[in-house]
């Protein structure tokens, strides 16, 4: 890897790393605001309406210009968000309008590796951009516990520096020859454009398999968070700050886990690493028989393990064939449209879920019954592809 390989990663890690600082802190100020319990889960909902909604948009957008300099809008998108909430703006609103600066970040994060790497890097690249952002959400949520015990305001203001600090990088990242450019960009080519990368992606194979799992994957992981935070108030008697600790056993995890797959997973073996997740939805509803805080922090590990070692070879996967069929930014953008739609349908389940009063053992049961269903479909429906007569 070359420096500016280390350029990229390190604006993405800074720019991850006050996004998951924010979610925590305006949970924080949620609470502090008396809002709902029901109003958290939805400052996903919040965040993620942006990627599906600007999904025709974005990739576009990300391949039309240098994706250094889209990095560097979206950045300052999210530092008028991170603002606003400084300025009472409300944290649900707030939170949206750097959903919209992420929306437009992560095509450009992405797509850049493809075109800066050889196909035989990406899974390594996949594996230290994962593993960076699994400390950025490490380190954001100690961050987001830690700052607004103190103040939320000078939480929010370290996270809006951070916002800046990743837009200087921005600035440094390599600029590269345009790839795939539109030729048209009126709305209706650009609709027409996306709903054929859309069905590209979907229609073949490879891609099917990992953007069905990526999808699947993002939108579990997502809703976890809120998940584990209210099962270890439950369970375990933890408090906000504590039961966000327990986010990051399972970041810490899916860290281990991504550098495990970046050195033992080739990029034409990554559909080889299905059953890992159908083995990881089982733990999940192992979580219902756990009332030790030690023994929950092995599994949480168990489970971030697995979840990295069979998402990071099938992403770079999906980015490899997007990269050839369709583009770098107009791969990302589909990507980005179902994973966060994945995201949306969880944790708009959770959050009727908590608005039902559901206990929250029945809905981790749920979850891991999804999450270990889902995958062994998707995995039988896939070895019926290659076992069929061609």
């Amino acid at each position: 890897m070359n420096f500016g390989f280390y350029i990229i990663l390190a604006a993405q890690f800074l720019s991850a790393l006050a996004d998951n600082a924010l979610l925590f802190t305006a949970i924080a100020l949620l609470r502090e605001l008396s809002a709902p319990d029901w109003h958290e889960p939805l400052l996903l909902q919040f965040f993620v309406i942006s990627y599906i909604i600007l999904a025709p948009v974005v990739g576009s957008f990300a391949d039309a210009y240098p994706k250094g300099n889209v990095m560097f809008v979206a950045n300052a998108i999210k530092f008028v968000g991170s603002i606003s909430m400084i300025f009472g703006m409300p944290p649900l609103f707030a939170y949206g309008i750097v959903g919209i600066g992420a929306a437009a970040y992560s095509p450009a994060k992405y797509g850049i590796l493809t075109e800066y790497l050889p196909s035989n890097m990406l899974v390594k690249a996949n594996g230290w951009m994962e593993g960076s952002t699994v400390m950025a959400i490490v380190l954001g949520a100690i961050l987001g516990a830690v700052l607004p015990n103190i103040s939320i305001q000078i939480s929010l203001a370290i996270i809006t520096l951070l916002y800046m600090v990743a837009a200087i990088f921005n600035i440094y990242i390599p600029k590269l020859p345009l790839d795939h450019k539109l030729s048209k960009r009126n709305p209706l080519y650009v609709l027409k454009d996306f709903s054929h990368s859309f069905k590209a992606l979907w229609c073949d194979p490879q891609g099917q398999v990992s953007l069905a799992v990526t999808t699947l994957f993002w939108g579990v992981g997502a809703t976890l968070r809120f998940v584990v935070i209210a099962w270890a108030a439950y369970a375990l008697g933890f408090n906000q700050s504590e039961g966000t600790y327990l986010t990051v056993v399972v970041a810490v995890g899916i860290a281990i886990g991504s550098v495990i797959a970046a050195s033992m997973i080739k990029l034409e073996e990554s559909v080889k690493v299905l059953p890992a997740g159908i083995v990881m939805g089982l733990l999940v509803i192992s979580m219902i028989f756990i009332t030790e805080w030690h023994i929950a922090c092995l599994l949480l590990v168990a489970i971030g393990i697995l979840s990295g070692f069979f998402v990071v070879p099938l992403n770079a996967l999906l980015q490899h064939r997007g990269h050839l069929l369709i583009g770098a930014g107009h791969s990302i953008a589909v990507q980005n449209f179902n994973e966060n739609l994945g995201i949306l349908i969880l944790s708009g389940a959770y959050t009727l879920m908590v608005k039902a009063g559901i206990p929250i053992n029945l809905i981790v049961v749920s979850f891991g019954l999804f999450v270990s269903l889902s995958m062994a479909g998707i995995y039988r429906i896939y070895r019926k592809q290659i076992n069929a007569p061609t």
